[in-house]
């Protein structure tokens, strides 16, 4: 049975790619550093093993590799996925805030994909990084995030370059507007209406969607897809600019 890290997994997009593997057959090492979520997320799934890690310290990392190869002796698939969001405008973001966000959304993802690449050239595995739309396209407020997330894609190219000898293959997946519980917590009506009118496909994404992305990328049928990142945003970055006015202009609302 194949076996795959997803971090990050204790909610949201993590929490829906565990699932989705899991009914694919995979048994899943989910890891976060929240306990608590953690265990209420894992207490309801078969063939998962909680662990408690923070990705962003060494010492976590490593006794959560060896962790997960005692019990499962292989891993097929990492997905790196844990991330935090932390927003606001240039001059008020200090050295702190910004090493925060680097902290988890880059040295994380590092740090789990150096501590996992014996086993995965042990099973030609697959590494997927979830980075963001808002590396892709620049936005306010988001210097440390989106500088972490433009990071992790040029990273997974480097992996790719690099890891390709050895059979893995290393790939990204950018999600755009997703449908979380905290995203519809903290995005006003006029929010709401904005990204829609700015998406093509006029809707937000579901964590479901993105889940399918990640778990295809980790399955035989990518199994010649490495070094890119994929755009999961219903258009949005393809979009570009003044696509709501020409809408407005043609009569498309």
């Amino acid at each position: 049975m194949k076996t795959a890290i997803v971090t990050g997994a204790a909610r949201g997009i993590g929490l829906a790619t565990t699932k989705l593997f899991v009914e694919n057959g995979w048994q899943v090492a989910m890891i976060d550093r929240d306990a608590p979520e953690l265990g209420k997320a894992a207490g309801s799934l078969s063939r998962v093993l909680p662990v408690v890690c923070d990705v962003s310290q060494p010492d976590q990392v490593a006794r959560m590799i060896d962790e997960v190869q005692a019990r499962h002796g292989r891993i097929n698939a990492l997905v790196n996925n844990a991330g935090v969001a932390e927003f606001g405008p240039i001059e008020e973001t200090d050295l702190a805030r910004w090493r925060r966000v680097m902290e988890t959304n880059l040295d994380g993802v590092f740090l789990c994909s150096q501590a996992a690449l014996p086993m995965l050239k042990e099973s030609r595995g697959s590494i997927v990084n979830i980075a963001s739309i808002s590396g892709l396209r620049a936005s306010t407020l988001r210097v440390a995030y989106g500088t972490s997330k433009a990071a992790v894609q040029q990273l997974t190219r480097q992996q790719a370059v690099e890891l390709g000898e050895f059979g893995i293959r290393a790939n990204c997946v950018a999600p755009g507007p997703v449908r979380t519980r905290l995203a519809m917590a903290v995005h006003t009506p006029e929010i709401i209406a904005a990204y829609h009118d700015a998406i093509p496909l006029n809707r937000y994404g579901t964590e479901r969607e993105i889940a399918s992305v990640i778990v295809f990328l980790c399955s035989e049928g990518a199994s010649y897809v490495t070094g890119q990142t994929i755009a999961v945003d219903g258009g949005f970055e393809s979009a570009g600019v003044g696509l709501p006015a020409l809408r407005e202009a043609r009569g498309d609302r």
